[in-house]
């Protein structure tokens, strides 16, 4: 049960993310152009299937997760309108690792064509009444071509 809120806590924190000018880069490099930190990126593509299933997916590096469980959340945007397509927990040694989502969604989300996605890293650390809350750690904005899934 507290995970499930966690991840609700975390799409709706993601929801609210700033926008891509503001928000942090997807792979932090130093000046030879090897990671340094958290970081996180989106495909540009993805696919929806005929039920309305759309597929995200990406990479994220995770250095350390001592102060918390990390996970890896994605939403979909299209005009006014979000939804949360999935989270992941994520393993946080350091290295590249692909991440993959997927949920049903309503319509005008389920068509194919031009979208924008918001992933983040999300952390969950101790809150108030020692209840975890979550903290981003890491967060990518990217426009997305949605194909039909073959």
């Amino acid at each position: 049960m507290r995970l499930r809120l966690a991840l609700a806590l975390g799409t709706l924190l993601l929801a609210a993310t700033p926008t891509a000018a503001t928000a942090a880069p997807a792979r932090p490099l130093d000046r030879a152009g090897a990671l340094l930190a958290d970081g996180i990126a989106v495909d540009g593509t993805g696919t929806v299937a005929s039920d309305g299933t759309v597929t995200l997916s990406g990479t994220y590096r995770c250095v350390d997760d001592s102060a918390g469980t990390v996970f890896v959340s994605s939403s979909l945007v299209r005009q006014d309108r979000s939804t949360g397509i999935g989270g992941t927990r994520a393993v946080c040694d350091g290295r590249v690792r692909a991440w993959s989502h997927s949920g049903v969604v309503e319509e005008p989300l389920r068509r194919a064509g031009a979208a924008h996605v918001r992933a983040a890293l999300m952390q969950l650390v101790p809150g108030p009444m020692g209840l975890p809350v979550p903290g981003v750690r890491a967060t990518e904005e990217a426009d997305v071509e949605l194909g039909p899934r073959a």
